[in-house]
């Protein structure tokens, strides 16, 4: 086949120029499809919470397996979960040290750094961290035993994987991260007492006692409900994405990756709402 036969051949397989019309209508079609999925990915997992609250009722209870899973999102998120927060109280008391000394106003940097943590950054710093953590790993290891079909073999077994494999990491996501935020607070605190220390003297039963004169009852409560609400997406969200992964182990990728984000998001939208309610109250 000579050079002239070989472009021929060449341009006769090229596909069609397409005008800016055509173009626009291919755009249009593919976000259409992309909202289709993004619903039906919604439906789906509305449904999936429903399921999680019919399932959770319903004995026999994975006590044994809940507290495994306690001890792997509690226990072994501590030192992460402490660091960040002492990291946390520390840079926000040296980066508002300066404008309240400014102001003559060094002695309410405890009650700032208190309000600041325990109503907002504690709480969605924790989530964060442990969508990052909990969140992935969730997501890719039921999304590995879905592609390698245990899940599938727990259901010929008479198992319930939805109780056993859902229920009882959403129910320790839910009970642990709370708690986490909470131990990230106290750390944070003291972590604010050490950088207040560098250029000032307080000593520690001041600190705290100026720190929690400024709490209210309203600071309090709304902050550690929605860390209730944080942990049940962090874990619904990651249990969702790995149960329904698709087949071939690029999707186990995929469904932890997935799984981050969509925690993350969820998460922010839960404090958005959370703020707005406390703001009426």
């Amino acid at each position: 086949m000579d050079f002239y036969t070989c472009q021929l051949t060449q341009f006769s397989y090229m596909e069609p120029v397409l005008n800016r019309y055509q173009r626009a209508r291919i755009r249009v079609r593919e976000k259409k499809s992309q909202w289709k999925g993004f619903f039906y990915n919604a439906g789906d997992l509305v449904g999936f919470m429903g399921r999680f609250f019919r399932e959770v009722w319903k004995p026999p209870y994975e006590w044994r397996e809940v507290l495994y899973q306690c001890y792997l999102v509690g226990y072994k998120s501590t030192f992460l979960i402490g660091l960040t927060g002492f990291i946390m109280g520390v840079v926000l008391t040296i980066q508002t040290r300066p404008s309240m000394a400014a102001f003559g106003a060094i002695s309410l940097i405890p009650g700032m750094v208190s309000v600041s943590v325990i109503r907002e950054i504690g709480p969605v710093i924790t989530a964060i961290i442990c969508a990052g953590k909990v969140g992935s790993r969730m997501g890719a290891e039921l999304g590995s035993m879905k592609v390698t079909e245990q899940i599938d073999a727990m259901e010929v077994s008479a198992i319930n994987p939805f109780r056993y494999l859902v229920v009882t990491r959403t129910l320790a996501t839910t009970l642990m991260i709370p708690l986490l935020a909470i131990f990230a607070d106290v750390i944070a605190l003291a972590g604010s007492f050490v950088a207040m220390n560098i250029h000032d003297e307080t000593s520690l039963r001041h600190f705290f006692l100026v720190a929690m004169s400024h709490l209210e009852f309203i600071d309090v409560f709304p902050s550690i409900v929605k860390t209730v609400f944080f942990g049940y997406v962090v874990g619904i969200i990651g249990c969702y994405k790995g149960y329904n992964a698709r087949r071939g182990t690029e999707s186990v990728g995929m469904a932890a990756n997935s799984a981050v984000v969509a925690a993350s998001l969820a998460v922010f939208i839960i404090d958005l709402i959370a703020a707005q309610i406390t703001d009426l109250l």
